[in-house]
């Protein structure tokens, strides 16, 4: 199948042709006919397998496709996003897409001024791709009106929910329009979720492109025992003797991802934090690093790496295993993207036992385990108790979470030598 098969408008398809793609992922192949149709959409997809473009690219084609009831510019499009960076790369997508169409978008989120996004608000906006917490800083100033809204997306909605938004989105959903056509995407249909989408879906679509909270078979997946000191000196052996060049590395706390990046930098590897505490320029500046090579590990909290989004990222080591089961699918899934190869290691000590069979629980699979030579764990090791990640939630609301927010660093264009049928995953 060819994006030209989808009934998408020639300046979108001129978009995407320039951008070098051909043929759309599974989940866009059956979300845009889905969203072009004007019903509701409960779709899950595991991360990295393009639902961004399965719903902006079918919204951009209905803005264009229908002019506003008035005549005028109406704001129709609600696009609400977990985290500032998941934010900035869905207006990405807007922009890059819709170059062509004459709409207009923008993006809002916390950590930054207000005043640019009020004015930009004020200036006449057909698409707003929001973090819950900023909009509902607006809405309150009475700076942005969802009256004429025809369109809601809640993107990423289990992290959502996992981060705490569900009070939010409610008081977001009070200020819609009753009749407007709401689009659900996720990660996993879990328990949750389904009782969300029955609460504000009607008689809506469902898609899965892949079987829920399951791991890419693209990702060969490892288990390092350990004990707790020795994590660090056993990740900097990882990368050392593998000659591993790029590697996302999540921690469970800020400050232990602060810890490991000093303990990194001793050992001569070039690394950066990213976590809701860092600034929004040091956000920024890691990913776009991270991204250019000039790093080589980038340590991160689930929250601020939600999102990032890094062609062929060939390696994720999971420093600290997740409190969350579902968390583990997220983060493996930064790698083994479009179609590539990728590894996924985790070290993993007496504390993370129960973690671990939770987490092969999830997945329905035994993880292979390899102790490392000069690493093996003390067998009479006894466990310590982990602090619950819902303490954590308590800590990080305020500020809010957050992922990087501003624009991600762009990629250089690209000197097209593929073949010419290619799907992509924005």
């Amino acid at each position: 199948m060819l994006f030209t098969d989808l009934g998408l408008s020639e300046p979108i398809l001129r978009a995407i042709a320039e951008e070098g793609y051909t043929s759309p992922t599974p989940i866009q192949a059956k979300s845009i006919p889905a969203v072009l149709k004007g019903g509701d959409l409960l779709a899950a997809a595991q991360t990295g397998t393009g639902k961004t473009a399965g719903f902006t690219l079918p919204i951009l084609q209905r803005l264009t496709s229908s002019k506003a009831s008035s005549g005028k510019r109406l704001l129709r499009v609600l696009i609400l996003t977990p985290t500032r960076e998941l934010a900035a790369q869905v207006q990405e997508s807007v922009v890059t897409y819709g170059k062509y169409t004459g709409l207009k978008s923008t993006v809002i989120f916390g950590g930054v001024g207000a005043n640019p996004q009020i004015k930009a608000i004020a200036g006449g906006l057909d698409i707003l791709v929001a973090t819950p917490g900023r909009l509902l800083d607006l809405m309150s100033q009475n700076c942005v009106s969802l009256k004429d809204i025809e369109i809601l997306v809640l993107d990423e909605a289990d992290r959502m929910l996992d981060m705490g938004f569900l009070r939010d989105i409610k008081k977001i959903l009070a200020a819609l329009p009753k009749q407007r056509q709401n689009l659900l995407f996720s990660a996993t249909f879990s328990t949750e979720i389904k009782a969300l989408a029955d609460g504000l879906l009607n008689a809506p679509e469902l898609i899965e492109v892949a079987r829920s909270n399951s791991a890419n078979e693209a990702i060969a997946q490892l288990i390092h025992p350990v004990d707790r000191t020795k994590k660090h000196p056993l990740l900097a052996h990882l990368i050392q003797s593998n000659d591993w060049k790029q590697v996302l590395v999540f921690t469970r706390t800020k400050h232990g991802a602060n810890k490991l990046v000093t303990q990194l930098e001793k050992d001569g590897i070039t690394s950066m934090a990213i976590h809701g505490n860092k600034s929004q320029s040091a956000r920024t500046k890691a990913l776009a690093d991270f991204k250019a090579g000039k790093l080589t590990a980038l340590v991160a909290t689930d929250i601020a790496a939600r999102g990032i989004d890094i062609d062929q990222l060939p390696h994720v080591v999971n420093y600290d295993l997740p409190n969350v089961s579902e968390d583990y699918v997220h983060r493996i899934g930064r790698t083994g993207r479009a179609g590539s190869n990728g590894v996924a290691v985790s070290l993993v000590c007496v504390d993370e036992h129960q973690m671990l069979k939770d987490i092969e629980k999830l997945i329905k699979q035994k993880l292979p385990q390899e102790v490392i030579a000069g690493f093996e764990p003390d067998p009479n090791a006894v466990a310590q108790p982990i602090q619950l990640r819902s303490q954590q939630h308590q800590q990080s609301r305020k500020p809010r979470p957050a992922g990087l927010g501003g624009a991600p660093a762009k990629k250089a264009p690209a000197k097209r030598s593929s073949p010419p049928k290619r799907s992509f995953n924005r």
